[in-house]
Parts: structure tokens; C-alpha cells; sequence
């Protein structure tokens, strides 16, 4: 499959929370509008809502992603960085959102501060893709080792964090994790 075929919306303001949520589905399912929506709903008697930025311009927070997850029939698992990915067992998992820390610039002057990123990682057609909505296209890691290989390296920074994309049924019976890996 081409990288063309493939759904990958590019950033926009502070919104990779919004991008990385409908790169994952490969549809464009949730809007800045939806996003403020859930999180009013997540904090209604709130002036200032803690689930995203003051400015308006998104950055919204777990709560926000899981809660629209939710809203299809989804939930997230949140991965237990003391496991190994080799114990993921990644047929069962619909795709990962991870959560890194991403330089900040001005133009095109990288600035010394580093800011928390959403981005999304789906398979298409036999292939893994990472949906980063700061790259220019979608960039195809390739099968299960591969994908084993790069979530690993993304987890190895110290405040990276991620979540499993899963149906219901599968975060109920626990299946995204390999039964040959005990559940801990």
C-alpha cells in the first residue's frame, strides 16, 4: 500500500492529541469542537478546564483521548512500561498512541524545551505506519518486528507512555497481552 492510501492528518496548533485519535481510526472523526465538548463534560462546573490548554488552541490530555475512544466502542490500555513488547500481542490491538517528548521551535529555530507529543501507530494493510502528525507523511515501520523494534525505542525515553488501542471485549478479557507472557 502507498503511503498516499494511508490517513494521516499533519498537526495543527496544539491539536496531536485530535490528529493522533483519528489517524489511529484512519478517519476524521474528531474536531477541536468534539474534543472541548468531552472535556465540558469532563469537568462542567469547571472556569478553567484542566483536560486542555488556557489558550484554547487544544493539548488535551489522556482523559480526553480515552473518553473519545470510548465514544466508539474503544478503550485504552494503558502499557505497563515494566513489561517487555514482547509480551503485546499485536493482533488484537486496533493501534497505539504514545505519548513523547517533542522538541519545541520557533520556525526553524529549535528551542532547548522539550513538550509532551501525542502520536499514532496503525496497521494498514499488513503494514505498521507511524502517523506522527509533525511528519510530512506517514512513514511505514513495517511488519511486527519491526513495530516491536520501534515501540521499544520510543518507550526507552523516560516519560514516554502508551496506550493500546483495543475493543472493549479485548481490554475486558486482557488478550493484547501474548498468553505465553504472565499477566503480572
Amino acid at each position: 500500500m502507498s503511503e498516499a492510501e494511508v490517513f494521516h492528518e499533519k498537526q495543527r496548533l496544539e491539536l496531536c492529541a485530535i490528529h493522533a485519535l483519528n489517524n489511529v481510526l484512519q478517519e476524521r472523526v474528531f474536531t477541536k469542537e468534539t474534543a472541548d465538548d468531552i472535556c465540558k463534560r469532563l469537568a462542567p462546573q469547571c472556569v478553567v478546564n484542566p483536560h486542555r490548554s488556557v489558550l484554547g488552541t487544544g493539548n488535551y490530555d489522556v482523559n480526553v483521548i480515552m473518553a473519545a475512544l470510548q465514544s466508539r466502542e474503544l478503550a485504552a490500555v494503558w502499557w505497563d512500561k515494566r513489561r517487555t513488547v514482547q509480551s503485546l500481542c499485536p493482533s488484537k490491538v486496533q493501534g497505539f498512541i504514545l505519548n513523547v517528548p517533542s522538541r519545541v521551535s520557533l520556525g526553524i529555530v529549535s528551542l532547548p524545551l522539550r513538550r509532551r507529543h501525542w502520536l499514532a501507530v496503525r496497521q494498514v494493510n499488513g503494514q505498521y505506519y507511524n502517523l506522527d502528525s509533525k511528519l510530512k507523511n506517514p512513514f511505514c515501520i513495517g511488519g511486527e518486528a519491526e513495530l516491536r523494534a520501534f515501540l521499544s525505542e520510543q518507550l526507552s525515553q523516560e516519560v514516554a507512555e502508551m496506550l493500546l488501542v483495543v475493543r472493549r471485549e479485548v481490554e475486558d478479557d486482557g488478550s493484547w497481552l501474548n498468553s505465553d507472557f504472565p499477566k503480572e
